[in-house]
């Protein structure tokens, strides 16, 4: 066992990119966006932070939300990505690949010349 829980704590940073991906497809309301980011690999999220993620998010404006009171139940904010979004996302998957890149260059065996 490690002694560092490494997937939340590389979660712990991924998970705004892992939002704004999650909503480029289409907009969600937040159970399902926890469902979903869950299912991707997000297993232990809770609404304690995914909720005041999306609540700076919007802040940002990097999302936004409507009510849908179409359902049974009571009405529930649907999120969907903004245009600053959509460009915050693409600066977001830029970012990903450098971190990936310098990562992948320290972690090769030894002698080997790096990339």
């Amino acid at each position: 066992m490690a002694l560092i829980d490494w997937r939340s704590e590389l979660s712990r940073g991924a998970l705004p990119y892992g939002a704004l991906a999650a909503l480029s497809s289409q907009p969600r309301h937040g159970y399902e966006l926890m469902t979903l980011l869950r299912s991707a690999g997000f297993a232990r999220l809770q609404g304690g932070t995914l909720y005041p993620l999306l609540r700076r998010l919007e802040e940002q404006r990097l999302i936004s939300h409507e009510w849908d009171t179409s359902a049974s139940g009571p009405a529930r904010k649907v999120f969907a990505l903004t245009e600053l979004g959509t460009t915050e996302l693409h600066h977001a998957r830029g970012a990903w690949a450098e971190v990936t890149r310098a990562l992948d260059s320290l972690h090769r065996p030894a002698g080997e010349a790096p990339r």
